[in-house]
C-alpha cells in the first residue's frame, strides 16, 4: 500500500523513481519523516509491542461470579481497586456474560491510557485478595495471546554449532601498553588510543549516532554501553561489534554492578493524572545473557530518598560484596532492603527496618553496609552511623553524633577506613562547624578517631582519600583562596593515629584529582577559578607544575596514573575539546571540537599480579626500565626527524615563494619604469625629484541675475 501510495505521489510531482540516487538522501538528525530505519535491525527481535496493540490491557481473572442484579456493584467495586494503579479508559473496563445463566464469568478486561500502568497493575494486583474465596489473577493480555498460539506438540530445539566469540580482552594486549578513551562530539562517537609517546591521538573506532544520550564504560573496561530510545546495549572486541540488546523503552539510565555481571536500566514516565508522581521503571539485567532478572516498578515517592533525578536517588541500588556481586541494596522508607544475587530475594525474606535512615554506603571490598540516621524526636535520640555485617545483618560498630546538620561518609578504595564528614551546630544553633569521625576497619573493634581542623569553623570544601593509600586531603577555607591540608592515618611513633602532613595556604583551587597509583595528585580550580592546575608530589611534599585550562568542566586520570586529561565540554561555547598532560604537568597534546559532550577512558581490570611480583617490579624497575627507555629513544628520534622533515618543508615552500615572487617582480619591471616616467631603478633614493607645473581647467557656466529692485 505505501509503496502504490509513493508512486503515486513521484508520478502527480513528475519524478522518475528510476534515476532517483537514494544513497544521496539524508534525513535530518533525530527525525525518521515517517521512514523506519534498518541500521543495525535495533528494533528487530525487541518484544517493545505486539502488532495487535493490546500492551495496555490487562486480563483479572477468578473475580466473583454474580447474577445480573449485581452486576453494577461488582463493576464498582473492580474499577475503585484498579483505578489506583492509572487511568481506566473509557468503556474500559469489560465484564463478560454467560448469555446461558446471565451471570458474570468470573473474569474481566481493564484497558489503561499507558502500558506503563497496566504493567503496574499487573505487578501490584496479581494475587491481590478480594476475599478468603476470591484471589485475582493477573495478566497482560498479549502475554496470553502469546501463550494460545504454542504449539501442541513439542519440537527439539535447534542445535546450533558453537562459534567463538571475540576476544573482549583484547584491547589490554597492546605492545605499547597504551590506555583507549572514548569521546563524543556533535553526532560522532570515537575510541581512540592514547599515544602519548607521538603527542597526538590514535583512532580505534568511530561512528555517527552510535547513542542517543551518552555512552558509558562497564567498570572493568570490558563493554561501551549505549542508551536509545528502545532500550540499552553494549558493545566490545576489537571491532566494537554489539553484543548484546537490552529493552526497556524510553530508558534513561544505566549502571553497571562492580564486577559487570548485571546491568541496571532506569526510566520515569509521565502519569496520566497530573496529580500523581510519576511512574518508575527499573530492570536488573543480567549482562550477557540479556535476561531480566529482576524488575521494581513503582511511583517515584517509592525510591525518593533525597537524590536529583526526579527526585530519585541515582543510583537508586548500591552494590556491595565486592568484585562478586553478590548483594545489592537500596533505601525505602525507614527500611533498608538487602537482595542478594544469587535469587534476587531479600536476605532473610525480610527487609532491615531502620526508623528515618537518610544514607547508606557500602564498602568497597567487604560486604559491610554503613547507614546514617539523623536526630529524632527534636534531638532526644542522638543522630548515629553504624557498620552492618552483611549477610548476618550483625552490627560490628555503632557511633552516636550529636548536633549534627548533615553527615558525609567516605570510603578508601581498599576498604581500609571509613571517613565520615559530621557538620555540627554551634550552641546557639546559628552556624555550623566540621569535624571528622575516622574509623579504622580493618582494626580490632574498628577504632574510631576524632579530627577537627586547627580553626574549626572553616568550611570544608573537598575531601579524598589516596587511592589504595593510608593518606587523605581536604580543601578548607574560604574562597578565593582556601587552604590545602594533608594527612596521614599513620605516624612516626603511633600507627594508630591520624597526624597532618602539610598545609598549603591560599590555593585557587576547589577540587581534588588523586591519580589511581596515588603519591601524585592533582589540585584543580574548577568553574569560578577558570581551570587553574597544579601537579602535587605528595610523598616529596612539592609542586611539581602549575599551569590552567581555562574553562575546564571535567579532570580524569587514566587508569594507570600516568596521564590525566582535562576537557571543556559544550557547557561553554568556547575552546571546547580536550588537553592531555603527563602525571607531572606537562602539556602532551590538545585537541579542539566542536560541540563536545564527553571523555571516558576506558577502565582496567585489576591487576594479576601479586603484591609481592608488584613490589619486586617496584624495586628493580631499572632493569624493566631500559627497554622502554630505549622504545623511548627511538620515538623521541622519530619526532626530531619528524619535526627536521617539517621545518625542511616549510624552508623549501619559503623559498619556492620567494622564487615565483621574484619572477613575477620581474615581469613586471618594465610597467613599473613606464608608472615611474621612465626610472629604470627600484630604489627610491635614486629617483630624482622634478617639479611639474599643470595647468588645469576647471569649468566655465554663465549666469543672468535679475535685479528685483528696478521696473
Amino acid at each position: 500500500m505505501a509503496e502504490v501510495m509513493a508512486m503515486e505521489t513521484a508520478s502527480r510531482l513528475g519524478i522518475d523513481l528510476s534515476n532517483v540516487d537514494w544513497d544521496s538522501i539524508h534525513l535530518p538528525p533525530g527525525e525518521d519523516c515517517g521512514i523506519l530505519s534498518d541500521d543495525e535491525d535495533l528494533n528487530e527481535g525487541d518484544p517493545l509491542e505486539f502488532d495487535g496493540g493490546f500492551s495496555n490491557i490487562v486480563v483479572v481473572d477468578n473475580i466473583p461470579i454474580v447474577p445480573t442484579e449485581k452486576f453494577e456493584k461488582l463493576e464498582g467495586v473492580v474499577r475503585k481497586i484498579s483505578s489506583q494503579m492509572g487511568v481506566i479508559k473509557e468503556e474500559g473496563l469489560w465484564i463478560p456474560i454467560d448469555p446461558a445463566s446471565q451471570k458474570t464469568l468470573g473474569y474481566c478486561f481493564i484497558e489503561f491510557n499507558t502500558p506503563q500502568e497496566a504493567e503496574l497493575a499487573k505487578e501490584k494486583l496479581h494475587n491481590y485478595k478480594l476475599d478468603r474465596a476470591h484471589i485475582w489473577a493477573v495478566n497482560m493480555f498479549d502475554d496470553i495471546e502469546k501463550f494460545m498460539n504454542v504449539p501442541d506438540e513439542w519440537a527439539p530445539p535447534e542445535t546450533k554449532p558453537y562459534v567463538p566469540g571475540e576476544n573482549l580482552q583484547h584491547w589490554l594486549t597492546d605492545e605499547k601498553a597504551r590506555d583507549q578513551f572514548v569521546i563524543r562530539s556533535g553526532s560522532d562517537t570515537e575510541v581512540l588510543w592514547n599515544d602519548a609517546r607521538h603527542l597526538k591521538p590514535d583512532p580505534v573506532y568511530k561512528r555517527q549516532f552510535w547513542t542517543e544520550s551518552f555512552v558509558q564504560w562497564s567498570p572493568l573496561g570490558t563493554y561501551l554501553a549505549t542508551v536509545h530510545r528502545q532500550g540499552a546495549a553494549v558493545w566490545g572486541g576489537a571491532s566494537f561489534n554489539r553484543l548484546m540488546r537490552y529493552s526497556h523503552p524510553q530508558v534513561k539510565l544505566i549502571d553497571f554492578s562492580p564486577g559487570e555481571r548485571f546491568l541496571v536500566t532506569y526510566s520515569s514516565h509521565e502519569p496520566s493524572n497530573p496529580r500523581d508522581t510519576h511512574r518508575v521503571v527499573l530492570n536488573i539485567f543480567d549482562v550477557r545473557t540479556g535476561k531480566v532478572m529482576r524488575d521494581f516498578k513503582g511511583s517515584a515517592d517509592e525510591f525518593a530518598v533525597g537524590g536529583a533525578v526526579s527526585g530519585v536517588s541515582w543510583p537508586v541500588f548500591r552494590w556491595g560484596g565486592g568484585k562478586e556481586d553478590k548483594y545489592f541494596a537500596r533505601i525505602g522508607k525507614s527500611v533498608i532492603s538487602v537482595y542478594e544475587t544469587d535469587t534476587f530475594t531479600l536476605i532473610d525474606k525480610k527487609s532491615i527496618k531502620v526508623e528515618n535512615v537518610m544514607d547508606i554506603s557500602w564498602s568497597p571490598t567487604d560486604p559491610i553496609l554503613a547507614l546514617f540516621v539523623p536526630e529524632l524526636g527534636g534531638g532526644n535520640q542522638p543522630a548515629r552511623v553504624s557498620l552492618i555485617q552483611i549477610p548476618g545483618k550483625e552490627e560490628l560498630r555503632q557511633k552516636n553524633l550529636f548536633s549534627v546538620s548533615d553527615c558525609k561518609m567516605y570510603w578508601q578504595s581498599s576498604g581500609e577506613y571509613l571517613a565520615v564528614k559530621v557538620d555540627r551546630y554551634t550552641k546557639t544553633k546559628k552556624s555550623t562547624y566540621t569535624g571528622f569521625e575516622l574509623f579504622r576497619i580493618k582494626e580490632r573493634d574498628i577504632p574510631i578517631e576524632v579530627l577537627e581542623l586547627e580553626n574549626k569553623n572553616d568550611k570544608i570544601i573537598a575531601f579524598a582519600w589516596e587511592p589504595k593509600g593510608h593518606r587523605f586531603a581536604v580543601i578548607h577555607g574560604d574562597s578565593p583562596k582556601p587552604d590545602i591540608s594533608f594527612y596521614s592515618m599513620r605516624s612516626t611513633h603511633n600507627s594508630g593515629r591520624v597526624s597532618k602532613l602539610t598545609t598549603l595556604k591560599g590555593k585557587q583551587a576547589n577540587a581534588l584529582y588523586w591519580s589511581p597509583a596515588g603519591r601524585f595528585i592533582l589540585l584543580a580550580g574548577l568553574k569560578g577559578f577558570n581551570g587553574q592546575l597544579e601537579f602535587y608530589n605528595v610523598d616529596e611534599l612539592e609542586t611539581m607544575a602549575t599551569s590552567e585550562h581555562f574553562m575546564a568542566t571535567d579532570i580524569e586520570w587514566d587508569p594507570t596514573g600516568r596521564y590525566v586529561a582535562t576537557s571543556v565540554t559544550s557547557v561553554h561555547e568556547m575552546e571546547n575539546g580536550f588537553n592531555i598532560w603527563s602525571f607531572n604537568g606537562k602539556l602532551l597534546y590538545r585537541i579542539l571540537k566542536d560541540h563536545f559532550f564527553q571523555f571516558l577512558w576506558r577502565p582496567r581490570p585489576p591487576s594479576f599480579l601479586s603484591p609481592e611480583k608488584e613490589e619486586e617490579i617496584a624495586k628493580n624497575l631499572k632493569k624493566y626500565s631500559k627497554k622502554y627507555e630505549a622504545e623511548d629513544q627511538d620515538v623521541s628520534l622519530l619526532l626530531s626527524e619528524q619535526d627536521r622533515e617539517k621545518r625542511k618543508m616549510l624552508k623549501e615552500e619559503w623559498e619556492r615563494w620567494v622564487l615565483e615572487w621574484k619572477r613575477f617582480h620581474e615581469e613586471e619591471k618594465s610597467d613599473r619604469q613606464w608608472l615611474r616616467d621612465g626610472e629604470a631603478s627600484d630604489e627610491e633614493e635614486e629617483y630624482e625629484a622634478k617639479e611639474v607645473e599643470v595647468e588645469e581647467f576647471l569649468d566655465v557656466s554663465e549666469e543672468v541675475l535679475f535685479d528685483f529692485g528696478q521696473e
